[in-house]
């Protein structure tokens, strides 16, 4: 059975104590992340059933029931006490995907630490920079990882232990080094999880900034209300569902929903922690029986460049519910999953800073291909005017997003930063920093970020409107689009393209595709260049990094790349 009313009905009389009412929580009550994601489903009588399916490279496989999850985030949770870890201090996580990386963030949580997930692929340099700003107790890592944190460990005197998962003897440990093997620990059947409330410091996830350094985003327990709504809602996540997030907790995603929201419903999911490929994605689907499916749009395109041929191969009849996050979902991108999955990817909007999803793509809803959707019940949403900071009620006019602060997911501050924190606002408004216009069935449609936009000679051009244009074309597998300066209209529009395999970069190719995009774009917004690149820069979370090509460009400082795929 769908958990889902129709999107009116749910409008309808919405309050988030729908949320606690389900999850057995009142105002005032301990309400513990790691409890509610393990003890809890086991007390529902889901002791055996699979939590976690997980896959490596050569085909190695684990399985955790979850009582299993039970037991070792009790048994971590019992190991870090023991070291001394105190409530509120932060435990970063540093790892692969692999099981210890999930099962270890419930075990903070439970002993009432911060968890502080980070992408294993940083350098030593963005690594430091994080654990600094924390000021970090404990580091859970693995061997292949750990020389990262030896070289800065001389500049972090705070940083006390560092846990390695799978150490195998081979060589001594060294300086403040202490093994710890979740599988081969003897269990603990009973720990008294921190009695945490709504407001305890729950999980530091650290973002980007254009400019400075990476800011830390405080989220607390009270958060699981909104996360656990909008999987069971917009995920659509049933009881016998097979479940695959393939986000990295090492960002939001793969904590809100590759950890929090799924099994605070008791869902099992699976884990592949091979990289990425067409056909180790489709043989995952298939041998793992995938039922849902949440992604991100530079996966989908990727799967899209590599041909439909690919996916008769396999059988993926078992997928029933497809979304997307992490950045604009192309229109082509859901015309193409429709047409080769029988269903489309659902667009979903949301932020570190939001912790949940804000505009989505509802199940049930008429899908606008491009469209971010409506707002979820219990979001209070607009579109801004840049001066004013008052709604615009006119429709299809371009304006800030802004959000009405108060949800449960919301961001707390930015840690150590609370100056920058309260610049996220104006005039009762919380505002994400894109731009979009709302059409005349309330459906939103991003612009581009508010620094990305285009002003070229008075008009505003959308990077994103360009893009989407430009992957229609057959030869074009990404694009990424940013302003050039330019002497007459201050700026114009400059693409970076990458193509297909079997088309080739020249002058021809430039003319081509300039043919197919002036039948879809306005002159203003036609580019004055294409370039070809071999590959565009991207976060380890798939988003194109449009600022570092127009920093480029612009012969600016390109600021903060620690989250860049190749540094």
């Amino acid at each position: 059975m769908s958990n889902i009313g129709s999107y009116e009905e749910r409008l309808k009389n919405f309050d988030w104590s729908i949320a606690e009412k389900e999850l057995g929580y009142k105002d005032g009550d301990n309400i513990n992340i790691g409890w509610y994601c393990s003890d809890r489903i086991c007390q529902f009588g889901k002791a055996d059933k699979l939590a976690l399916i997980w896959e490596g490279l050569g085909g190695k496989e684990k399985q955790y029931t979850f009582n299993d999850v039970r037991l070792r985030s009790n048994t971590i949770a019992s190991f870090l006490k023991d070291l001394g870890i105190q409530t509120g201090e932060r435990v970063c996580l540093f790892m692969d995907k692999i099981p210890e990386l999930y099962i270890g963030f419930l075990g903070i949580l439970k002993l009432g630490a911060v968890a502080q997930p980070l992408f294993s692929a940083f350098g030593d340099e963005s690594l430091h920079v994080r654990l600094d700003n924390a000021e970090t107790t404990a580091i859970i890592t693995q061997r292949k990882h750990v020389s990262k944190v030896r070289k800065i460990l001389e500049k972090m005197p705070y940083l006390k232990h560092i846990i390695l998962v799978d150490y195998d003897g081979s060589k001594p440990l060294r300086e403040r080094e202490i093994a710890f093997n979740m599988d081969e620990a003897e269990q603990v059947e009973n720990f008294v999880v921190a009695p945490t409330k709504a407001e305890s410091h729950s999980v530091l996830h650290y973002t980007s900034g254009t400019t400075g350094q990476p800011k830390g985003v405080k989220h607390v327990h009270y958060s699981l209300i909104s996360q656990y709504l909008t999987t069971k809602w917009v995920l659509d996540l049933r009881d016998d569902d097979i479940y695959w997030c393939t986000a990295d907790p090492g960002w939001v995603t793969g904590t809100s929903y590759g950890i929090i929201g799924p099994w605070s419903l008791g869902i099992t999911q699976c884990v592949l922690d091979t990289g990425f490929s067409a056909e180790s994605w489709y043989k995952f689907i298939e041998k793992r029986k995938v039922t849902m499916w949440y992604s991100a749009p530079t996966a989908i395109r990727s799967l899209m460049k590599a041909g439909e041929d690919l996916i008769k191969q396999f059988d993926l009849s078992s997928l029933r519910h497809l979304a997307s996050v992490g950045e604009p979902l192309n229109a082509e991108a859901v015309i193409w999953s429709e047409k080769v999955f029988k269903k489309p990817f659902l667009d979903t909007y949301w932020q570190t800073e939001t912790g949940s999803m804000m505009l989505t793509n509802y199940p049930g809803m008429k899908i606008k291909p491009g469209s971010m959707g409506k707002p979820f019940p219990g979001i209070t949403a607009t579109v801004l005017d840049t001066k004013t900071y008052e709604p615009i009620n006119e429709t299809g006019k371009p304006g800030l997003i802004g959000f009405k602060p108060g949800w449960p997911a919301m961001m707390r501050t930015y840690w150590r930063n609370e100056e920058t924190y309260q610049k996220k606002f104006e005039n009762n408004w919380y505002l994400p920093g894109d731009r979009a216009y709302i059409d005349n069935d309330g459906y939103y449609w991003f612009i581009g970020r508010d620094d990305d936009v285009i002003n070229t000679g008075g008009h505003l051009v959308s990077p994103f409107e360009v893009e989407s244009a430009l992957l229609e074309h057959e030869a074009v597998a990404e694009s990424a689009v940013v302003a050039k300066p330019d002497d007459v209209n201050m700026e114009v529009v400059k693409a970076f393209v990458t193509l297909k395999p079997g088309f080739i970069a020249d002058d021809d190719m430039e003319l081509k595709i300039m043919n197919f995009i002036r039948k879809k774009l306005s002159p203003l917004a036609m580019p004055q260049e294409i370039e070809y690149r071999d590959s565009l820069p991207k976060t380890r979370s798939g988003k194109i990094m449009r600022r570092v090509l127009h920093a480029e460009e612009w012969g600016e400082e390109i600021g903060d790349i620690s989250t860049l795929e190749d540094d």
